[in-house]
């Protein structure tokens, strides 16, 4: 069996098999819909209020999939039969099967992505879930954080010195407020020879980063500021 078969969900809905398709990003902006939908409902008994916020989390969750076929359309759109926590939970469960995994990275990977660190320890890849990443970080040295993106299925990798701070800030990847640290990683500048030095406040913790980035517009305008 392949990687790529290993990492496709073989479920059935409605007697159709339905390959992964959510990103770890969007299926935490479909867990936080879902929370608003549990606090709406518990908040109020109106029912048109309660209506409203059904139909709201269903527009939102359905922008971000253009196109679905109607077994995906089926799954998504059970989003708005919750009615409480344990119904959010079970649906959450129902939708792990289906989440797309971080791009498969080796060690030998990972030492191609950073060829100036010989002795690259990398991170404990076989404690990550890769369904519930978004992008890998984490702190080499006592000041040297590394950073991998996946775009267009290919890997980059990003280094820089990384400062804990003492307060907690907002992390521009995540946009939550949490334990930060500021990201600084030189730059080529337009003068031959002459670097920039770009950063900005990002999670100490990628894997609670990863757990709340709901997209990826902040994660590449991040990076972005970093490759110019």
């Amino acid at each position: 069996m392949t990687q790529t078969e290993q990492n496709r969900a073989e479920n059935n809905i409605s007697g159709m098999r339905v390959d992964a398709f959510i990103r770890n990003d969007q299926f935490n902006f479909i867990k936080n819909q879902a929370k608003i939908l549990v606090h709406g409902k518990a908040a109020s008994n109106d029912r048109e209020i309660v209506e409203v916020l059904r139909h709201l989390a269903q527009e939102k969750v359905f922008g971000l999939f253009p196109t679905v076929t109607e077994a995906q359309a089926s799954l998504l759109g059970e989003l708005k039969d919750i009615a409480d926590q344990a119904q959010a939970d079970a649906y959450l469960e129902q939708l792990e099967p289906y989440l797309l995994p971080f791009k498969q990275v080796a060690p030998a990977e990972l030492k191609r992505l950073f060829p100036k660190a010989k002795k690259l320890k990398g991170p404990k890849l076989e404690s990550l879930d890769f369904k519930r990443t978004s992008y890998l970080g984490w702190i080499e040295s006592s000041n040297l954080m590394c950073v991998v993106t996946e775009q267009n299925g290919q890997l980059y990798g990003i280094h820089g010195i990384f400062t804990r701070s003492s307060k907690q800030g907002i992390c521009s990847i995540c946009n939550r407020h949490s334990e930060v640290g500021m990201f600084i990683a030189k730059t080529k500048g337009s003068i031959q020879d002459h670097f920039i030095k770009r950063g900005n406040y990002i999670c100490q913790d990628s894997e609670t980063c990863n757990e709340h980035i709901d997209t990826l517009e902040r994660l590449a305008e991040f990076v972005g500021r970093l490759q110019k």
